[in-house]
């Protein structure tokens, strides 16, 4: 029997294609719940401005719930903010509010124009970057540590206009790429910032790219080939995920280098695994707010059976955990894990 591995090791043993004693249960998006937080007694809007408050919660999802990781940071305005683009954290409010993009880098994609800072200096990375080395030091010996960079595409969504952008991307095209490769290279930048501050596996979450909102085609030709950029440049491990039914584009996904593809709970993993083969991981799919807000507790364990049953090298969420899940739901998707995992 192989002897019992930590949630570090067998992460990374995962990543490796080594021998595991059971496949774990991870993330690669922001996993933090409503348990972690309320001994605390912070707000939710605290978490996203303090790096220590950042590390801290990050790291209680692992240590209530045997959750085998701990990921940074927990929303979508990071990268935007860097490049210009304006947040409102919503700080007045006491419940469960994500940071928004209220102000645009620019109205229209025709007025896009990409300057790239310092990255390490620009808006919340250096934040993000120093939660990590705290994680680093606080939990890296037993915990995978991982963060997040959002892919180009999903990024020019959070610079201008999302539907303007839709538009240029099919009238526009070699206009749109030029932006994406652009914001690959600040993409590049802030994986090696993360990578170097402590970050064990990088994820990028292209979900403005998936095939509910841009066809097959237009991924092949538009999204694509940054992609494939971002990951020939960052080092591994790495994962590309992408939200909504990417069945029809699961075998693109493959192409663009990540050593893992994950997919949310519209993706049939059966059939993925047949379309990508044993070589490359494939994580998912769980339904995170389905399975852990609205499913009824005896309902989790066959969730987690179904996964692992189509082939999947790791349990993991279709997207964020919703912080306020419930506390038996949670603790049911990791035993089922455990008990499905072994190997």
């Amino acid at each position: 029997m192989t002897t019992a591995m930590s949630p570090r090791e067998r992460v990374l043993k995962v990543f490796k294609k080594e021998k595991v004693d059971r496949l774990p249960c991870f993330s690669g998006m922001g996993n933090i719940t409503v348990q972690g937080l309320a001994p605390l007694g912070w707000n939710f809007a605290e978490l996203h401005l303090d790096a220590e408050k950042m590390a801290k919660i990050a790291a209680t999802t692992s240590q209530l719930y045997g959750f085998e990781c701990a990921v940074v940071p927990f929303d979508m305005g990071v990268e935007a903010e860097a490049l210009g683009a304006g947040v409102n954290y919503y700080a007045h409010r006491t419940d469960i509010v994500y940071p928004t993009i209220t102000k645009k880098v620019s109205d229209t994609f025709a007025d896009l124009k990409i300057t790239i800072p310092d990255l390490s200096q620009a808006g919340r990375i250096p934040l993000v970057a120093r939660a990590l080395e705290l994680l680093k030091e606080q939990v890296g010996d037993s915990l995978a540590i991982g963060a997040w960079i959002l892919g180009p595409y999903t990024l020019a969504g959070q610079l201008t206009d999302i539907g303007d952008l839709a538009k240029a991307a099919l009238k526009k095209t070699a206009q749109v790429q030029e932006v994406l490769m652009q914001l690959a290279e600040a993409i590049i930048q802030i994986a090696g910032i993360y990578r170097r501050a402590g970050a064990d596996y990088i994820t990028i979450r292209e979900m403005g790219g998936g095939p509910d909102i841009i066809s097959p085609r237009i991924f092949a030709k538009l999204i694509q080939p940054p992609l494939a950029k971002v990951f020939a440049a960052i080092a591994s491990p790495k994962v590309l995920h992408i939200c909504g039914g990417t069945d029809m584009i699961v075998e693109q996904m493959a192409l663009c280098g990540a050593d893992a593809i994950s997919v949310d709970q519209k993706n049939t993993l059966a059939e993925t695994r047949q379309k990508i083969g044993v070589d490359l991981l494939l994580f998912g799919n769980f339904d995170p707010y389905g399975t852990l807000v609205t499913l009824p507790v005896d309902e989790v364990d066959q969730v987690v059976k179904n996964c692992f049953d189509a082939g999947v090298d790791a349990l993991w969420p279709g997207c964020d955990l919703w912080p306020d899940i419930k506390k038996e739901n949670l603790e049911a998707v990791v035993a089922a894990a455990q008990k499905y995992g072994q190997r």
